[in-house]
This record gives structure tokens, sequence and C-alpha cells, in this order.
């Protein structure tokens, strides 16, 4: 599992204007080539008199599925540039359909390829982009003598609590960043005086907002 990587926040769309075509980028999270080839038939179903529905996708821990397609636009204009901002902006797990409604006026193949960049990217700027970083999870078994400071302690620490069980002791789960972990054991047992059970219960992915 990757350590952290970046993906876009889930389902958006974005519409821009050039020389009076249409250009709608629509925006998802996906994780199996599946999911991104339903989601672009999906858009084309809602847009079947559109003239063009083109499209990009990047699926993998190695973005080892990549595919574009250029929907009869000329070779090399549209999906290849829809999957360049994919790249640029190392986006997994992400599909984008970028439809246009011609306006009248040719763009030309640089044209196009600027209009399909900009509208790809003013979607995922739409959208939203977040960092997945891999947590483990730790349960931390303590007596209640020491909950007032572990509470305190842990709001101004970059740990972050899962959930709290009282029972005959207090036990709280916690986020720690992969790579983190022995400072995050050394910190809690100073804190406990070593009157602590610290144990690995699992790991999980934690998602942040990228500005």
């Amino acid at each position: 599992m990757l350590t952290s990587y970046y993906t876009v926040k889930g389902y958006g769309e974005h519409e821009i204007s050039i020389q009076r075509s249409r250009f709608i980028a629509y925006v998802n999270r996906v994780t199996t080539e599946e999911e991104a080839q339903a989601f672009i038939e999906k858009i084309k179903k809602e847009h079947w008199n559109a003239n063009h529905n083109c499209s990009a996708y990047m699926i993998g821990e190695n973005d080892q599925i990549q595919k574009a397609n250029d929907d009869g636009e000329p070779s090399g204009t549209a999906g290849v540039p829809i999957l360049e901002v994919l790249k640029q902006r190392q986006l997994k797990d992400t599909v984008v359909v970028v439809t246009r409604y011609f306006g009248g006026i040719k763009l030309g193949a640089g044209g196009l390829i600027r209009a399909y960049s900009s509208s790809t990217s003013e979607g995922i700027k739409a959208t939203g982009v977040v960092e997945r970083k891999l947590a483990q999870i730790y349960k931390v078994t303590l007596d209640y003598h020491f909950l007032g400071k572990i509470e305190n302690a842990i709001h101004s620490s970059p740990y972050r609590i899962k959930e709290m069980e009282y029972l005959e002791k207090v036990s709280i789960e916690l986020y720690v960043t992969v790579g983190e972990e022995e400072t995050f054991e050394e910190w809690i047992t100073n804190l406990t005086n070593g009157q602590v059970s610290i144990e690995k219960i699992g790991v999980e992915y934690l998602e942040e907002e990228v500005i």
C-alpha cells in the first residue's frame, strides 16, 4: 500500500465556454476500470446529442491503467491532453469526461489541446483534490486518572482520535501516520509513565484536502 497519494475528492463538474463552444468537465473518483467505463457511458447517455464526449482515466497504485479517448476529435487533441493533466497533478483513481457542444468556430489542433486541458484543470479545481495518507490505528488502554492529561495532549498533537470506549479502563483508538509509530509509542509511554497498554489494530487511509 502507498503511504500517501493524491486523488479527487469525489464527483464534480464545471463548464467553460471557448469560442462559443461549451466544454463541460465531469470528474469522479474510481477504483476500477469498470467503474471508469461505467461513468463515461453514463455521461455519454446524458449528453447523447453532444458533438464529443472525450475522456481519460488513470487507475492503480502505479498508474498501471491509463486510457484516453478523443471521441471523434482529431487524434491526440482531446483524450491525451485530459490524461496529461491527471499525470501532471499526480491524480490516481480518477476519471474525467469532457463534453463538447460545438459553437461553430473551429479551434485548430493547438486550440483544442488548450481547451481540453483547461476544461480538465478547471473541473478538477471545482471538484477538489485530497491527499490520502496511510495511518496506523492504535488502541491505547489506560487508567481514568490519565484521561484528562492524555486528551489535552492529543488535541495539541498530530494524532487524531478515532473513537473512545469507557469500560473498567478507558480505551482510545488513534490514527498515527505511517512512519511515525516509534515516535508515537515513545510519546504516549512518557505521558503515562509507562502505565499504558498499546496495541496496533489495523491501517486506514485518512484524507486531507489539498488547497
